[in-house]
C-alpha cells in the first residue's frame, strides 16, 4: 500500500535524524492542524510516546478553542507527554512596543516566539524539533522565517498538502481535524488559502506542473486552470527561494590569502 511505505520511510528518517543528532527525542509543536498532527503520529510510531514531547501553543483571543481541544485529543491518543502554553504573555510586550501598524509583521513574532519555546524544550530536553511544514508551504514560502520554517528536520516536507490528507487519514488522525479548515491561526478569522489566494487543491496542481518542468501554458491546458494563477504561484515560489536557502556569505576569502 502507498501510504504504508510512505509511513515507513518517513519513520525510518526521523529515527536517523535523532540518532545522528545523539538526541533523546523530538519535541512537536501539535496546533489542532492536520500537518502537526500527522507529523505527531509519524513521530510516535517511530521514536514510541516516550520519544515525543508536545508544545500546544494558543493565542489567547485568535486560537479557537475547538484548535486547543484537537491538539489535546491527538496528544491523548498518542499517549505523549504535553504543555499547553498562552503565548500572550510573550506577544503583548511587541504589541505594546511597535503596535500592529504592520500586520504581517506584528503577526509573523508570533510563529517566532512558539518556534522559541520550542527551541527551549529541546535544548533542555536533549531533542530535536520536529517541523510541520508540508511542500505545498516550503514551495510557496508559506511559512514564517526563522518561526515554524526554523526547525531540525521537515518529516512530511516533501508531501503536498492534498497529499497529507491522504497519509493523515491511513495513520488514524482523527476525521474532523483532517476536515478543518486549514489556518495559521495569526489573527482572527485567517486561513491558509484565503492568504495566499488559492485553494490547495488547485496549488498543487500547480506546483507539480512545476516540478515536472512543464511551462505555464502546458500546466493550463494539462489541469485546465487560469494562467494567471499559475503566473502568480511562480512568482510565489520564485520571490520566497531565500526562506528556503541558507542565509548567503560574501565570498572574500580569496582576497585574504593572497
Amino acid at each position: 500500500m502507498r501510504w504504508e511505505r510512505v509511513s515507513e520511510r518517513i519513520q525510518d528518517f526521523i529515527r536517523k535524524r535523532v540518532e545522528l543528532a545523539n538526541a533523546e527525542g523530538v519535541v512537536v509543536g501539535v496546533s489542532g492542524g492536520v500537518d502537526s498532527a500527522t507529523v505527531a503520529f509519524l513521530c510516535v510510531k517511530a521514536l514510541g510516546s516516550e520519544g515525543v514531547f508536545a508544545t500546544i501553543m494558543p493565542e489567547k483571543g485568535v486560537t479557537p478553542e475547538e484548535d486547543v481541544e484537537h491538539a489535546e485529543k491527538v496528544c491523548r491518543m498518542l499517549g505523549v507527554d504535553y504543555r499547553v502554553i498562552e503565548i500572550n504573555p510573550f506577544v503583548e510586550p511587541f504589541r505594546k512596543s511597535f503596535g500592529e501598524d504592520c500586520l504581517i509583521a506584528f503577526a509573523n513574532t508570533k510563529p517566532r516566539i512558539r518556534m522559541a519555546i520550542n527551541y527551549y524544550f529541546a535544548n533542555s530536553m536533549n531533542r530535536l524539533v520536529a517541523g510541520t511544514g508540508n511542500k505545498s508551504e516550503l514551495k510557496m514560502g508559506y511559512f514564517t522565517k526563522y518561526g515554524d520554517g526554523g526547525v531540525d528536520f521537515l518529516p512530511i516536507g516533501d508531501l503536498y498538502k492534498t497529499e497529507v490528507f491522504g497519509l493523515a487519514r491511513f495513520l488514524g488522525v482523527p476525521e474532523e481535524i483532517i476536515k478543518k479548515k486549514p489556518s495559521a491561526r495569526l489573527w482572527k478569522g485567517q486561513t491558509d488559502e484565503g492568504e495566499m489566494g488559492i485553494s490547495y487543491h488547485d496549488l498543487d496542481r500547480i506546483l507539480r506542473g512545476i516540478e515536472m518542468g512543464l511551462s505555464p501554458e502546458d500546466i493550463s491546458i494539462k489541469e485546465g486552470l487560469d494562467i494567471s494563477d499559475i503566473e502568480k504561484v511562480i512568482r510565489a515560489v520564485e520571490a520566497s527561494r531565500h526562506k528556503r536557502e541558507l542565509a548567503p556569505i560574501a565570498p572574500v576569502r580569496a582576497l585574504l590569502e593572497f
